[in-house]
């Protein structure tokens, strides 16, 4: 029988091509208010292709601010629970003079599906959707129970999710769950993501004098803050690329041997080629790879203050802003992270400064599952079938807050089972998703959830 569900999907490309760029066609910008009706288009157009394919219970959600679509199908006795969670809101297309075709008209070429959310996250969506059609179609039934939560705020920070989730529980119970956000380290190289970083940041404005000043008249008897702060930035930091705030380490698993392997395995990307530096830097001890996936890290985002126009100004500025970010791992709590941070920063803050800092509001905990659990197993398994090439196993520098979230609130593994690639160009110009990754992507899903149900 499953057959028939492959050869529906082929079958029936061509449709659902089309009504996967009819999604993509609706700008569904979270983040500008101007966009509210189309963020609402998009929400009712998974809710109806729910409705479509045979799920029973459907709803829009209302929130505080845009709605996320729920939707069940429990009819598979015996079977487990999976909870998918996705996204149909995307980030502005600007510039849109960058763009080589409108980002809201579809266009194909060179094998590429070219829009915004091709694969951020909206592709991805709807391949599960378009896998869960194909069942019903062929079988009448899927092979597990689905229950599906797709959200319009993923792209401004998820704040009315969080909420929904704590306080719904006992409807969302699941076995694991499955989030299709993420991506392959090359493309055709099927990859299995098992571990993201935590995140978390602060803002510190270093402030003078009431105004800025002469720098002839009052240097010598007045503290530079753009000084003071350069003074400070340089110390969060040694040379070897290890941070220097005390306690920053403190519960920080060592790396086992057999991850380490795991990670190096993975194709590493040329960054000297690719961004331009002259060399690499991980942290002393760790290759690249394994600083990148499985060690903190602490970077200044922005460091601003004085005058920035042509010319000379000779003042002494009156502030000076730094903005900084740190990615984070298990055993690292990102409040206590904030807190030493600042402890570290004001025990160093010289004479003739104030200093203040806000803490970033919104972060995250980082998130792993082993490699070795059944589920990782079986989606690593599907991806090996379809693509025609060995798994690698890696952990991801960057951060998916909702992951955390599920972990922490149903006590359940999450897959992290994405098909995008590094040339996808997510939140720029151009944003596409290569069509080959699709067509095996939709493989992957039926095997993995054929599997999932034995």
């Amino acid at each position: 029988m499953t057959q028939d569900v492959y050869t529906y999907l082929q079958d029936n490309r061509d449709n659902l091509l089309k009504k996967l760029e009819e999604f993509l066609s609706i700008p569904s910008i979270s983040t500008d208010r101007t966009y509210k009706k189309d963020v609402l288009q998009a929400g009712h157009f998974v809710a109806d292709y729910l409705k479509d394919i045979g799920f029973k219970q459907v709803e829009i959600k209302e929130t505080g601010g845009h709605p996320l679509v729920y939707g069940e199908w429990l009819e598979a006795e015996g079977a487990p629970t999976v909870l998918f969670y996705g996204h149909y809101d995307v980030q502005p297309a600007d510039p849109y003079e960058l763009w080589d075709s409108d980002p809201f008209s579809p266009e194909i070429r060179d094998g590429k599906l070219f829009a915004r959310g091709a694969s951020d996250d909206k592709g991805q969506v709807f391949m599960h959707l378009a896998v869960f059609e194909a069942f019903m179609k062929t079988e009448g039934k899927l092979p597990i129970n689905v229950k599906i939560i797709i959200e319009g705020e993923e792209e401004i920070g998820s704040e009315n999710l969080y909420p929904f989730l704590a306080e719904n529980q006992n409807m969302l119970t699941a076995d694991f769950a499955l989030i299709s956000d993420s991506g392959m380290v090359e493309k055709g190289q099927p990859t299995m993501l098992y571990g993201l970083k935590g995140f978390t940041g602060l803002e510190v404005t270093v402030q003078g004098p009431n105004r800025d000043l002469h720098s002839g008249l009052y240097g010598g008897a007045v503290k530079n803050p753009v000084m003071a702060l350069s003074h400070l930035i340089a110390s969060l930091k040694h040379e070897n690329e290890q941070v220097a705030v005390a306690g920053f380490y403190d519960g920080v698993e060592a790396l086992k041997e057999e991850e380490r392997q795991l990670m190096n395995e993975a194709p590493i990307e040329d960054y000297v080629k690719t961004t331009g530096v002259p060399t690499t830097v991980p942290e002393e001890g760790y290759t690249v790879n394994e600083h990148i996936m499985a060690r903190p890290t602490l970077e200044i985002n922005g460091l601003y203050g004085g005058y920035q126009g042509e010319g000379t100004k000779t003042i002494i500025p009156s502030s000076a802003t730094a903005k900084i970010t740190c990615r984070l791992v298990p055993g690292q709590d990102p409040t206590v992270i904030q807190d030493l941070i600042i402890q570290h920063l004001k025990t160093r803050a010289p004479k003739g400064v104030t200093l203040d800092v806000k803490p970033e509001p919104l972060s995250a905990k980082a998130y792993k599952v082993d490699p070795d659990h059944p589920l990782i197993q079986k989606a690593a398994d599907s991806l090996a079938k379809a693509f025609n090439k060995e798994t690698v196993f890696v952990r991801l520098g960057g951060s998916i807050p909702v992951v955390e979230q599920l972990d922490q609130l149903f006590k359940i593994p999450v897959v992290l089972l994405g098909f995008g690639t590094p040339e996808d160009n997510l939140h720029s110009p151009n944003e596409s998703f290569p069509l080959d990754h699709y067509d095996k992507g939709l493989d992957v899903l039926i095997n993995f959830y054929n599997e999932v149900a034995h």
